[in-house]
């Protein structure tokens, strides 16, 4: 049911795992589309602050990224054919 997977729009949750979980469980109650309107538009609200919150994690990680490899991005495969572990 909907309703029990969107608490306040406004929570955050504490990891990006624990949100991408929350918003796959809204997408999929969604798809069912057993709830009825109100609640689907708490759990559409719900899903919007948790994708932003998961786009906000994924740029702050590829930002540190970029200040670890001195802001040149490089290729993981590349990395891994050459055995660098860093």
């Amino acid at each position: 049911m909907v309703k029990a997977s969107a608490p306040n729009p406004s929570a955050t949750p504490p990891s990006f795992e624990s949100a991408l979980q929350e918003l796959e469980a809204i997408v999929q109650a969604m798809e069912a589309g057993n709830a009825p309107l109100e609640e689907s538009l708490a759990a559409y609200e719900r899903g919007i602050a948790l994708l932003r919150h998961c786009q906000e994690t994924l740029s702050a990680a590829e930002r540190k990224l970029q200040i670890l490899e001195n802001g040149v991005l490089r290729d993981l495969a590349a990395n891994e054919s050459t055995g660098a572990d860093n």
